[in-house]
């Protein structure tokens, strides 16, 4: 036998519903407009899919998801348009982060478009100068103890693997090769620079 709709668990999601969802979300975890959009969408989904399995009328469960749909578009956009989703807010803060990990620009860029960042918000938030790319690439480096950070001297075939990783990375050859043949004292300020940024 098929369950009403009106009952509590089979409720189709409404507007504050989804509302009260997305703040939950914004409360715990910082999210780009299109995050938040697929976060509503699969709670959406969710509600469907147990509706279903509930045997609650096929064309019932299509009309309540297709609100719901509707109302996550709508919740999501009055949170942009209050500033409680700020993409490039986002963008600008993950970029940062980021950078100051080792990330090159290509890695970042990446990060932001699998976030759902615009591209021109994206580019808008990555380092432009070549200093900052080259700090970033010492503190991959450092990270993976290689170039001036390796211990003990290296060979050919290790150079190689080690601007193989740089390269890897996303950082452009003449950025890694300065990085794999600066000195010691030179990388450390870098990295530190880097992290005072």
């Amino acid at each position: 036998m098929a369950e009403p709709l009106g009952t509590p668990a089979l409720k189709p999601p409404d507007r504050a519903l989804l509302h009260e969802a997305a703040l939950s979300h914004l409360a715990r975890f910082a999210a780009t407009e299109a995050q938040l959009l697929r976060v509503l969408q699969r709670r959406v989904q969710r509600w469907e899919r147990r509706a279903r399995a509930a045997n609650v009328e096929p064309d019932a469960v299509a009309a309540g998801a297709a609100s719901g749909l509707a109302y996550a578009q709508d919740v999501v956009r009055g949170l942009v348009a209050a500033g409680a989703v700020d993409d490039a807010a986002f963008a600008a803060a993950r970029a940062q982060r980021l950078h100051r990990e080792g990330r090159s620009r290509r890695a970042i860029a990446a990060h932001l478009a699998a976030r759902g960042v615009p591209a021109g918000t994206a580019g808008a938030a990555l380092p432009t100068d070549t200093t900052s790319e080259l700090d970033a690439a010492l503190a991959f480096a450092r990270r993976r103890r290689i170039g001036p950070f390796r211990i003990g001297e290296a060979d050919a075939a290790q150079r190689l693997r080690e601007l193989g990783a740089l390269a890897r990375a996303g950082f452009p050859r003449e950025v890694a090769v300065r990085a794999l043949a600066m000195s010691d004292d030179e990388a450390e300020a870098a990295v530190l620079r880097l992290k005072q940024a």
